[in-house]
């Protein structure tokens, strides 16, 4: 099964791509996972990439797309795979058509923007181990403190109310128009997100079976 998940930044997508991956045993094929090997891998399209985050550019759509190609034509993608971060607008989509990569599915996890602010505002990560927290959902024995090493627990800036905000916008803007693009070809599958993620995974799966 060929698969792409859309959801805003903090709906909990990577989770289900990952829960997804394990279920149909398909690999799970995140943009930005896939640049970092290409770069590693030194390849044409990683080192044209590179050129562009060198100087600190986005990486135009163009080179995103012939590493998305690349990626599709490896083995393990032969019986299917969960594209997680791509596309992330109409041409995108539009470039993956021409490819003549026929999409199963479009699951789209839908939560709304109050939530997802609440989710991500409220994480904290120490700033010595990495542990993660959460003011509502897990937090710390002693506020502000780590509970594994004793280290300063510190909001990170993509977790601040105001880059939650940049980044919802960008999303509603640019990538949620692939929504309508997609329930047009009869491949949209809307799931709400629940509080639990056990919950959510249930109805993501269903989705699937429909």
């Amino acid at each position: 099964m060929k698969l792409i998940l859309l959801g805003a930044p903090g709906a909990g997508k990577g989770t289900q791509a990952e829960i997804i991956c394990q279920h149909l045993n398909i690999p799970a094929i995140s943009t930005g996972n896939i640049i970092r090997e290409a770069l590693n891998s030194g390849t044409e399209m990683g080192l044209k990439a590179k050129s562009y985050m060198d100087s600190g550019k986005l990486v135009p759509d163009e080179v995103v797309i012939n590493i998305i190609k690349e990626r599709l034509a490896q083995d393990d993608c032969k019986n299917g795979f969960i594209l997680d971060g791509f596309p992330r607008t109409i041409a995108q989509a539009e470039a993956l058509d021409r490819m003549g990569i026929e999409i199963d599915r479009v699951i789209d996890i839908e939560v709304p923007d109050e939530k997802i602010t609440e989710r991500l505002s409220g994480r904290r990560v120490c700033g010595e181990c990495g542990a993660s927290y959460h003011l509502l959902y897990k937090k710390p024995q002693v506020e502000g403190v780590c509970d594994k090493c004793r280290g300063a627990l510190v909001q990170r800036k993509d977790d601040q109310p105001q880059t939650i905000l940049e980044r919802l916008a960008v999303y509603h803007d640019q990538t949620e128009p692939l929504k309508g693009y997609y329930e047009k070809k009869g491949k949209l599958f809307i799931v709400e997100g629940q509080e639990e993620v056990a919950d959510t995974t249930k109805l993501t799966l269903a989705a699937l079976e429909d």
